[in-house]
């Protein structure tokens, strides 16, 4: 009897283990920067986050820098549902699902607060339902880096003319390359991987990205001079890929959307408080910053009369585009 006890009682505590080693989920988030900028505090922040909620049920691993490839295969990777999350760049979550370009059309948004309202409110909801249909992941939530500013190795630019003759590395994003295209040059679209490498052997003379991108990517050590051009705001959503959500029980997808929100707003603070510091930093590192001349007028002018029309259809009709425009009161 003793015997048959002991046999009862280890079938159970084997049980036991087996089910909580099904339950307990170690989930993967590639993290397309390096460690140091938003990208990385935001995806700290929502580790920590998820984490709590879940009371060490589940866990959360990071993977900064690219190491579970490119930003835009980490997209097709969690579509397949063999990747849990990716934190990338919204100009290379656009091709695979264009909608989202509405965010990204040049000098629509001109403040952080813009970048709040259009992702926090209804418009926000929209997109991520076209991302769920378009792509199969799930946006959980947004990083805000700041407005891109141009730099480059040659020389200041503060007049579309001074453009001319520079190679400027871009996304391989169509919205962006057409911005450039309107201001007179032709850009080179480059997977972000490549960026620092290309800038260092002069395969391409500048970039644009936030100032705490090229402070964490340390751009200053290949880059001197920098424009204020604030075309973009840059933004990087979190993403799920939908079938791992869905075969989450519901208090796991709870954990990750609360998680997702407040990362969002931790990153919305944060960024106010960092951006200015890296700023000055990069300054005293010997970068020398520009601002557009004119206040940016024929910057502005060419790139919202040649760009926007060409992008109305692929972001879903003009309509779009005014929905964001409504929002911010404009």
């Amino acid at each position: 009897m003793l015997f048959k006890k002991t046999i009862a009682f280890s079938v159970l505590a084997v049980s036991a283990l087996v089910s909580t080693s099904v339950m307990a989920t170690t989930f993967k988030v590639a993290v397309g920067d390096a460690q140091g900028g938003t990208q990385w505090e935001f995806a700290t922040f929502f580790k920590k986050s998820f984490e709590a909620k879940r009371a060490g049920k589940d866990k959360v691993d990071l993977f900064p820098n690219g190491q579970l490839g490119s930003e835009e295969d980490t997209v097709s990777n969690a579509a397949m549902g063999a990747l849990d999350f990716s934190l990338l760049a919204i100009n290379n979550m656009t091709p695979f699902s264009p909608s989202l370009g509405v965010l990204t059309l040049p000098y629509v948004i001109q403040s952080a607060e813009d970048a709040k309202i259009l992702t926090t409110g209804p418009l926000s909801k929209e997109l991520t339902a076209n991302t769920i249909r378009d792509a199969k992941v799930r946006i959980v939530g947004w990083t805000y880096t700041g407005f891109r500013v141009l730099t480059n190795s040659k020389k200041p630019v503060t007049t579309l003319e001074d453009l001319k003759g520079l190679k400027i590395r871009v996304p391989k994003n169509e919205i962006m390359i057409a911005t450039y295209q309107a201001w007179g040059i032709n850009p080179v679209p480059m997977a972000w991987s490549e960026t620092f490498t290309a800038l260092q052997q002069g395969v391409v003379d500048g970039q644009d990205n936030p100032y705490i991108t090229v402070y964490a990517m340390k751009f200053y050590e290949v880059q001197k001079y920098v424009t204020s051009i604030r075309y973009v705001f840059s933004l990087e959503p979190l993403i799920v890929s939908e079938s791992v959500f869905q075969k989450q029980p519901a208090d796991v997808q709870k954990a990750i959307l609360e998680a997702g929100a407040e990362a969002t707003e931790h990153s919305f603070v944060w960024l106010k408080e960092t951006e200015d510091k890296m700023k000055q930093d990069l300054l005293a590192r010997g970068m020398q910053i520009s601002a557009p001349a004119d206040d940016e007028k024929e910057w502005i002018s060419k790139a919202t009369t040649q760009v926007w029309p060409k992008f109305y259809q692929s972001i879903g009709g003009k309509e779009k585009l005014d929905q964001a425009l409504k929002a911010l009161g404009r």
